[in-house]
């Protein structure tokens, strides 16, 4: 009886972990590159986690990582979203703008996956400003080529960004002509579709969140470079169907950067939906306060509408 009552204990001791990561939907996390990371300066790991005003921030990132958030085998669609988190390419906000998006993106049978991706950073890279974009090529790139393990199609494979991460989104939509990662597969790095949350987007001087573009390419950067990734204009017919959030009273990045983005979109004929709530400030993540309307359910039937799910 004592052998039998041990034997419980001891496999209720190892099953207790399991339960416990299971109960909290835990994320598998994987290392972006599993060879040398494109650009890297060698230098101390220095990477940083705080929570602030009950917003997780990792800081100083140099290991790019990918968070994996599978949804159960039965309910997969095969659809699939890489979560870009902003912070104005100084921190990234992987909680409310990445963590728990992906677990509202699992309950509808979408795969989800949060990238950790690197800060411009000339400590970290050798090319700062395209750094995040690399991170986000290879995210791609990952996602597609493990699309049979992950149970995902890689023709329904979109990208999503809050604020600077959809800076991030919307430079992979508008420059995924030119590889910025070693692909020896040739895998396809274009998003089939964009999901905007508050992007910044534009350079231009009256609308710009300029902290995000100082971060990126640097405060005294040449025109040319700083334009380079003013993506309005950058959109051709080629540019994913995009889906686009931003509220009026955004006081951190204008709506003109999701007005101009959405007209650049129409002038090539790329199918686009605008939502543009009267209020909800800025970063507000899955839950504008100000509204009982949801656009995560808006973002559903959109991607519903256009065939993705």
């Amino acid at each position: 009886m004592k052998k039998q009552q041990l034997l419980l204990l001891l496999l209720t001791l190892f099953c207790m972990p399991l339960l416990k990561a299971q109960s909290q939907n835990d994320r598998v996390e994987i290392p972006l590159y599993g060879t040398k990371i494109p650009n890297e300066v060698a230098g101390p790991d220095e990477e940083t986690a705080s929570t602030e005003g009950g917003i997780l921030r990792y800081s100083k990132v140099r290991k790019p990582t990918l968070a994996v958030y599978l949804p159960p085998k039965g309910k997969a669609t095969g659809t699939a979203v890489l979560i870009c988190p902003g912070g104005g390419y100084g921190i990234i906000a992987a909680q409310h703008e990445g963590y728990d998006v992906a677990k509202k993106f699992n309950e509808q049978g979408i795969a989800a996956f949060v990238l950790k991706y690197r800060l411009p950073d000339v400590k970290t890279s050798s090319q700062p400003e395209v750094a995040p974009l690399q991170d986000a090529q290879q995210a791609l790139l990952l996602i597609r080529e493990r699309a049979k393990e992950w149970q995902v199609n890689p023709n329904k494979v979109g990208i999503m960004g809050f604020s600077a991460g959809g800076h991030l989104a919307s430079t992979a939509g508008t420059h995924f002509q030119k590889s910025y990662i070693n692909n020896p597969k040739q895998t396809n790095l274009r998003p089939d579709f964009m999901l905007l949350l508050y992007p910044v987007i534009s350079s231009d001087t009256s609308i710009a969140h300029q902290g995000s573009f100082d971060n990126l390419v640097g405060k005294n950067a040449p025109a040319d470079e700083v334009s380079e990734f003013s993506n309005e204009t950058k959109v051709t017919a080629k540019t994913p169907p995009t889906f686009l959030v931003h509220a009026s009273d955004d006081k951190g990045v204008p709506v003109q950067n999701s007005l101009v983005f959405y007209e650049a979109l129409l002038e090539h004929e790329v199918p686009a939906e605008l939502h543009v709530y009267q209020n909800g400030g800025h970063g507000f993540g899955l839950n504008n306060k100000t509204t009982t309307d949801a656009w995560f359910e808006r973002c559903i039937n959109w991607l519903k509408s256009n065939k993705f799910i």
